[in-house]
């Protein structure tokens, strides 16, 4: 028998490719450039995969808005059915905040839309401003009306006022300053006469008299001019003890706008002033607040508050 206690078993040897990250490279064709083969990285331990880019609306919420944007009247319908804020209802209507959201977070707010709304159903032509103005003031229907036709009134003189030129009142005032020379200042219940010595927004400065308020004078002209004219005009004997007063505010006068006039200039008119006088002139310009009658020279300047009715002589 063969002793084989004295052989060793086999080795068996194990060869492990290295790992460095390299993918192997494909056998290149001859006559062709070998293509390079594209490393990905390797993430490190714990990172976090990049997430992918969102498409579409975000998770639990849908697209709403429609393609093209809501008309006005889609908007003040929405905003009347649900009694909300135009703006609100347009938000709805473009897929943002829903109109029963926006009451549950502004409850007071959308109180305050209930009553004008309400009021509104109540009084026909009324819109949700005057609503909310009506709501505000405390007044009845009747006097909120009528303040607002006020505010209207003035809005109306001031743009009147406004569109007419003065260059023509405010020279004539302009050169009898210059000239100083004695002028009449016919008021209420009498005539001053004086110097005129410089013209304010709202009163007349005389060398003697001192200041006069503009309200208080019916007409002012030369000394001499109205002394040549004052034989020839009519007067009122009761207008004369006691004249019209003038009111405060420019729309409560008879006359405040001046452009009616401008389509008589040159022509022959007759006005009706608060202390009796009726004068008959030509109008030769009119201004924002006085009118300027007669010829170059003999010029009377008569305001416009002062007038009580006027027509073609």
């Amino acid at each position: 028998m063969v002793d084989r206690k004295g052989r060793r078993p086999p080795m068996v040897e194990v060869v492990r490719r290295p790992s460095t990250g390299a993918t192997p490279t494909p056998p290149s064709t001859p006559g062709l450039a070998p293509t390079p083969t594209p490393v990905r990285p390797t993430p490190s331990p714990g990172a976090r995969p990049p997430r992918p880019p969102l498409r579409g609306p975000p998770p639990g919420r849908s697209s709403r808005g429609p393609v093209t944007p809501p008309t006005a009247e889609a908007i003040q319908a929405l905003a009347a059915r649900e009694r909300v804020p135009a703006r609100i209802a347009k938000g709805d209507l473009e897929g943002k905040m829903r109109t029963r959201v926006w009451r549950k977070l502004h409850a007071e707010e959308a109180k305050r839309f209930d009553e004008a709304y309400a009021l509104m159903g109540k009084t026909p032509g009324l819109d949700l401003a005057e609503a909310f103005g009506l709501l505000q003031s405390g007044l009845t229907l009747e006097q909120f009306r009528a303040r607002q036709a006020r505010v209207k009134a003035k809005a109306t003189v001031k743009e009147a006022r406004s569109a007419v030129a003065a260059e023509a009142v405010d020279g004539w005032l302009a050169a009898v300053v210059a000239e100083k020379a004695p002028v009449a200042v016919v008021l209420g219940d009498r005539t001053l006469l004086d110097v005129l010595l410089s013209v304010h927004p709202v009163a007349f400065m005389l060398e003697r008299s001192g200041r006069v308020e503009k309200l208080a004078v019916c007409a002012v002209s030369r000394r001499s001019t109205w002394e040549a004219v004052l034989p020839t005009l009519p007067r009122d004997p009761r207008l004369a003890q006691k004249a019209i007063p003038v009111a405060r505010e420019p729309d409560r006068r008879p006359h405040s706008d001046p452009r009616p006039f401008l389509t008589s200039v040159g022509q022959r008119v007759k006005l009706q002033l608060r202390n009796g006088f009726t004068v008959e002139e030509s109008l030769q310009a009119a201004g924002p607040y006085d009118l300027l009658l007669g010829e170059a020279g003999a010029e009377v300047l008569v305001p416009l508050h002062a007038l009580m009715g006027w027509g073609p002589a």
